[in-house]
Formats: structure tokens, C-alpha cells, sequence
């Protein structure tokens, strides 16, 4: 199978798969991600088969929908990639990829993989958190999980384990102080600060409107 072809047979198996995901977590936000790693690999030197099938396949079992089963969204990857005739390092690399590459496992002091191009599918998917885009994910998750949007009175965890993150259950506005917020100086590459710091700058001027419409004072 040419590499072309391993793409498209890619984005086919993934479109099938994710045809019923929440709103935030479908094929078009694989889509975004697999994007934005292309834009970021113009200026790394990468293999890009691999950060191509990493950035498709990394949410092809996201933990937050499967129980918190971190091990099926890699396992489903790798046996696809079988199904595929994958040569065998690239399939390790992209499952080594998939689960070291998710926000939670920054919690874990102990994660010891990475690569270049971990590093670059990892913000092009973190991008995808912050901005314009990310503050609709956000929201789309919170009312998904029928979380409030705010409440004044419940204060942002910022020295959470991973295991009280991944269990959390606090507003939505929460979530840009546990998280979204914290992005912008955890980007890998130099094109992924650069966007980062944009659209960092956006989610605080989306947050002081907030905030001034919540007091009515705008």
C-alpha cells in the first residue's frame, strides 16, 4: 500500500469509527489536529508518515469515553495498522505516541517516551484546545457532561493528581485554569508557540467578557 493510499484507508477507518463521538472529540477535531500537524511539520525535521498516522489515530479511543481504559485507543490503533502491513517500527512509534501524548500523563512524573515527533502531533492537538476552537470544545464537553458553566464558590484544582483530574467534575470556567491556560507554555515546537500565544490571548479576552457579563457589567 502506497503511503497515500495508507492515509486515506486512515481517515476512512476514523471517520467510520467516530461517526457518533461527542461533539468535541469527532472526526472534525481529528481533522483540526491532523492539520495543524502537517503546518507544524513544514518547519520540523520529522518522519511524517508517522506523525500523519499518530495524529489521526490518537483519539480513535479516547479514555474519557471507554470507562478511563487508556489501553484501547492504542491497541485499536496498532491492530489496525496491522490489518494495514505496517512496517512494525512505525506501528510501535505511533502507539508510543498515542499513549504518552494526552495532557493527563503530564501529571506523571514517570513517563520517560518521547520523540520529535510526539512532540509535534502533541501541540498540534493541544492547539486544538485553546483558542476560538477550544473554548467551543470546552463548553460542548461541559454541557455534554451537564457540568454548571461557573460557580463562584468552587475554586480551580491547580495541584490536582492525575487521578483526581481524570475524575473531576467541576464547572466549565474551571477548566481554562486546570488546563487550557496552562497549554501556551507547554508547546514543543517554535511554530506551535507561535500559535499558541494567539490564541492564548484570545481565551483571555473571551474570559474578562465573560467574567464582566457575569456581574452585569457589561
Amino acid at each position: 500500500m502506497t503511503n497515500d493510499k495508507l492515509i486515506e484507508a486512515t481517515k476512512a477507518f476514523v471517520k467510520e469509527q467516530l461517526k457518533h463521538a461527542e461533539g468535541g472529540h469527532d472526526w472534525f477535531h481529528i481533522e483540526r489536529v491532523y492539520k495543524n500537524t502537517l503546518r507544524i511539520a513544514k518547519h520540523e525535521n520529522v518522519d511524517l508518515t508517522v506523525v500523519s498516522l499518530a495524529a489521526l489515530l490518537h483519539d480513535i479511543a479516547d479514555p474519557k469515553f471507554n470507562d478511563g481504559d487508556e489501553t484501547i485507543g492504542p491497541k485499536k490503533a496498532s491492530k489496525f495498522l496491522l490489518e494495514q502491513n505496517v512496517d512494525s517500527e512505525i506501528i510501535e512509534h505511533v502507539t508510543k505516541i498515542i499513549e504518552n501524548m494526552s495532557f493527563k500523563n503530564s501529571f506523571d512524573l514517570n513517563t520517560s517516551f518521547t520523540s520529535k515527533e510526539m512532540e509535534v502531533v502533541q501541540d498540534a492537538d493541544r492547539l486544538d484546545a485553546i483558542g476560538a476552537v477550544g473554548i467551543a470544545r470546552c463548553f460542548n464537553y461541559g454541557g455534554f457532561k451537564n457540568r454548571p458553566l461557573y460557580d463562584p464558590e468552587i475554586k480551580p484544582n491547580l495541584n490536582m493528581t492525575k487521578a483526581e483530574y481524570k475524575a473531576t467534575k467541576a464547572p466549565t470556567i474551571n477548566h481554562f485554569y486546570e488546563k487550557l491556560l496552562l497549554l501556551k507554555d507547554q508547546m514543543n515546537t517554535k511554530t506551535g508557540r507561535r500559535i499558541a500565544a494567539d490564541r492564548h490571548k484570545y481565551m483571555e479576552g473571551f474570559l474578562k467578557q465573560f467574567y464582566d457579563e457575569w456581574e452585569g457589567n457589561k
